[in-house]
């Protein structure tokens, strides 16, 4: 079967010989990987306020009938607008009759698995990128929240971003750490990981781990290079507008083919710089 030309649909690399029954899926990343991992809320609007209160302290009560302190918490606010995202392709009439199943089912799985790697993408942004406050003013990650490990990562890296998170007495659950494969790899290849002296869960015995050290750890090629991040789950948030629909309707316009389409309207942002940390590895 001749490849076709860029400008020739793709359906053709589904038309099939006799008895085949199956469409293949290439190898891509199917579910969102760190959705269950951020704090999510409903947005009605173009735009979405999350509403920060600051710490103060207790004052002691040093005799009867004292006037009730006004201690004036602080109070500050990360915004972050809505975006819309979208997805679609043709299935032609004459394609379907040429193959032995319907392929619109998995057209529109293949469209749900990009729509989950676009959330995924949005928070990967949000937690390096900047995130706007209440004025508008950009608020880039502090230095003092960055790690660089000064080769592939390793266990001085994730003890001094857990270090950070520590001492900014971020709560030791619904922590998460986020890598890329190689990263993943190196970490399962130290001495720390790798005995059952210091890993309970014999990472290596299945090939992989999931926790250690207090975080989660996720593995994700959707990373920028050489980047990987710990955070806690209340440090990101993610705002749905609308989640994702699907449709799949004839398109008189174009032959009567059918037409695949998913949408979502989403976005997020970082809510604390304290309670994430960005690793630099090569």
């Amino acid at each position: 079967m001749a490849i076709p030309d860029a400008g020739t649909s793709t359906i053709d690399a589904a038309f099939v010989e006799a008895f085949k029954s199956n469409v293949v899926m290439l190898s891509q990343q199917k579910p969102s990987k760190l959705r269950p991992c951020v704090s999510e809320m409903t947005v009605k609007g173009e735009t979405a306020n999350v509403e920060r209160l600051g710490a103060r302290e207790a004052v002691e009560k040093t005799t009867r009938h004292t006037p009730t302190p006004i201690l004036d918490a602080p109070h500050s606010r990360r915004k972050f607008g809505m975006q819309d995202f979208q997805w679609a392709d043709l299935v032609d009439e004459v394609d379907q009759l040429r193959i032995l199943i319907s392929p619109k089912s998995e057209y529109a799985q293949a469209g749900a698995w990009a729509m989950n790697r676009q959330y995924d993408n949005l928070i990967i942004d949000a937690m390096g990128g900047n995130a706007t406050d209440g004025d508008g003013a950009s608020v880039a990650l502090p230095a003092g929240q960055k790690v660089a490990a000064g080769g592939p990562m390793d266990m001085d890296a994730v003890l001094s971003a857990k270090q950070i998170l520590d001492e900014n007495e971020v709560d030791s659950s619904d922590r998460f750490m986020v890598c890329k494969a190689a990263d993943m790899m190196a970490m399962l290849g130290t001495t720390e990981v790798a005995s059952s002296d210091f890993n309970t869960i014999k990472a290596l015995v299945r090939g992989e781990f999931t926790t250690w050290l207090g975080f989660t750890w996720i593995q994700t090629e959707l990373l920028p290079d050489n980047t990987a991040y710990a955070w806690h789950k209340s440090g990101i948030r993610l705002g749905v507008g609308r989640d994702v629909v699907t449709r799949i309707d004839k398109r008189p316009d174009v032959s009567y083919a059918d037409q695949v389409y998913l949408a979502f309207t989403a976005g997020a942002t970082r809510v604390e710089d304290e309670k994430v940390v960005e690793i630099t590895t090569s």
